[in-house]
């Protein structure tokens, strides 16, 4: 009887309301916003494709160094791999498209229409700026890789896909990959390891102390780059106001098809898209 009555208690006593949770209003997002979250993403592709590699191998991200030769004095190298049969320089670039581009071209396009430095020339400014810090017994050891995101189709020589090359173009999610199947080309061609333990963590070093971490310094190249990519660009000014945008909007605008070829601000995107 007791279990009775305590059920019938249960039962009439009311529920307590859930909490509910009220999520804030979603903030539109700029195409600045876009881009730079598209880049933040390629770059965690990266990082796990890096992290698939052999422990034995060494690398290094984001390095800025003395390059006399380069228009702000310095080189960026966005990703170094030193394995015991090469020393990689990834070139990694974040465009949208279809990328056409020959050996012979110091350009490139994208879309047909954007106009890109062949990443491959940029490249052999990095090496050569790498090279100068390490022994000149370790030069012939590189290889030049330039990896676009899964969003860009190539349109390019064909040797950039040959594994033989050491100049050697891949989308991101194959960067590892294509590491792989040329140290194990190497390895077939030479009986040894070019790079012994000792040399890997010597260069490594070398590169490490010779990398530029000051803020400053960083900004005043980024600023340099910026304002030569405009000056040398008819396209990085809105095709109706005139207002200069960033390489991230003008890559967008170029992706996009309903611009047709033509770059524009946030403000007349909006009036274009109607």
């Amino acid at each position: 009887m007791l279990l009775f009555l305590n059920f019938l208690k249960k039962k009439s006593e009311p529920k307590p309301k859930q909490a509910t949770s009220i999520s804030p209003p979603k903030s539109k997002r700029t195409n600045e916003q876009i881009a730079s979250r598209k880049g933040e993403l390629g770059e965690y592709k990266i990082d796990i494709q890096l992290d698939q590699l052999p422990k034995t191998y060494r690398h290094l991200s984001d390095l800025l160094i003395h390059n006399p030769k380069a228009k702000s004095g310095y080189s960026q190298i966005d990703q170094v791999v030193i394995t015991p049969y090469a020393i990689f320089a990834i070139e990694t670039k974040n465009y949208q498209g279809t990328i056409y581009g020959e050996k012979d071209r110091s350009t490139w396009l994208v879309n047909g229409s954007f106009k890109m430095m062949n990443p491959f020339v940029q490249n052999y400014g990095h090496i050569k700026a790498l090279s100068s810090l390490i022994d000149e017994k370790y030069h012939d050891w590189f290889v030049s890789m330039v990896s676009f995101t899964k969003r860009s189709t190539f349109k390019v020589d064909s040797d950039y896909r040959k594994i033989a090359s050491n100049e050697l173009i891949v989308y991101d999610i194959e960067l590892s990959e294509f590491i792989h199947r040329k140290v194990s080309v190497l390895k077939m061609l030479h009986k040894e390891p070019l790079l012994s333990e000792s040399d890997i963590s010597s260069i490594y070093l070398d590169f490490l102390q010779a990398n530029i971490t000051d803020i400053k310094v960083r900004k005043e190249h980024n600023r340099v780059l910026s304002a030569s990519e405009q000056k040398s660009s008819s396209r990085s000014v809105c095709a109706v106001c005139d207002k200069p945008v960033s390489d991230k909007v003008r890559a967008y605008c170029l992706a996009n098809h309903n611009f047709k070829g033509k770059v524009y601000c946030y403000e007349h995107q909006k009036t274009i898209n109607k």
